[in-house]
């Protein structure tokens, strides 16, 4: 029961994800980190088929990275989300891929950034965005307690309270997440929250 949110601040932009691997009824490992740096100021996390989402966040990884090494500069998190919309709307009439993708990204001229990309190749620009079973609890929770310009403490007490509904109330609630954040600083793993040690 995958669980995928993010929220942009002030001045940064901070996504979540669970660390649950998971086939039928079994959990394979408890650590498995969905949320991937794509450069030095983007993440890219996703939910989906594990297969599809290794594959692809992998794809468009090394893709950026070939983009900033042929033309020297990197591209913005706007261009990033939408050549990642335009992969997956390419893939969607031959082989589709089952992902679901928010992109956290800091630009110098437009600040922070979160886009929200879906398996069938729809992307919007949002404040804050959810993905999975988890989304249930935590879109209810951002509605209710999300303002544009939260200072980091804020946001971090946000996905606790995220965080600490999705292990009360989803009934195959995954234990553990990784918080991950980035800023004029660039991205970087922030916190885990865990309640299992890794299986």
């Amino acid at each position: 029961m995958e669980c995928v949110f993010g929220l942009v601040g002030n001045g940064f932009t901070i996504v979540v994800a669970d660390t649950s691997a998971v086939h039928s009824i079994l959990v394979h490992k408890s650590n498995e980190d969905k949320i991937m740096v794509l450069d030095s100021h983007k993440l890219i996390a996703a939910s989906g088929e594990p297969g599809d989402r290794v594959q692809f966040t992998e794809y468009i990884q090394k893709n950026v990275a070939l983009y900033q090494f042929r033309n020297g500069i990197p591209l913005t998190t706007s261009a990033a989300a939408n050549f990642t919309r335009g992969e997956l709307a390419t893939a969607l009439r031959k082989n589709p891929y089952s992902v679901n993708v928010l992109m956290a990204g800091y630009d110098k001229e437009t600040g922070p950034s979160l886009y929200y990309i879906d398996y069938i190749a729809t992307l919007h620009k949002v404040e804050k965005g959810a993905f999975g079973y988890g989304s249930y609890f935590s879109l209810s929770l951002m509605d209710r307690h999300y303002h544009s310009g939260m200072t980091v403490e804020e946001a971090i007490d946000l996905v606790d309270k995220c965080i600490l509904e999705i292990r009360s109330r989803l009934v195959v609630a995954p234990p553990n997440f990784v918080i991950k954040i980035v800023d004029k600083d660039g991205a970087r793993e922030y916190a885990w929250r865990e309640s299992v040690t890794a299986v």
